[in-house]
């Protein structure tokens, strides 16, 4: 899980980066998707530590809300072009 959450850290990092650099936020869909990977995978991690406290059920709580947030931007770009 720790590896997971590297490769998605350094995808976040990367698209954030490019996206501050150029200026062009239309990757910014893509961002919340592996931001809300990541923090599933956190969730789910403190799950499994059963560490049923409240950090591990915000993080799937939370990553849900940026899924959805992701899934709202794909199909507000998808209508805009």
């Amino acid at each position: 899980m720790k590896i997971v959450r590297i490769i998605l850290a350094i995808i976040v990092l990367a698209l954030s980066a490019y996206q501050l650099i150029t200026w062009n936020f239309e990757l910014m869909p893509y961002s919340m998707l592996f931001l809300g990977a990541i923090m599933l995978v956190t969730g789910l991690a403190e799950l499994q530590k059963d560490r049923k406290g409240f950090s591990g059920y915000m993080g799937i709580v939370v990553s849900s809300f940026l899924f959805f947030v992701s899934i709202l931007g794909f199909l507000m770009n998808y209508h805009e072009n």
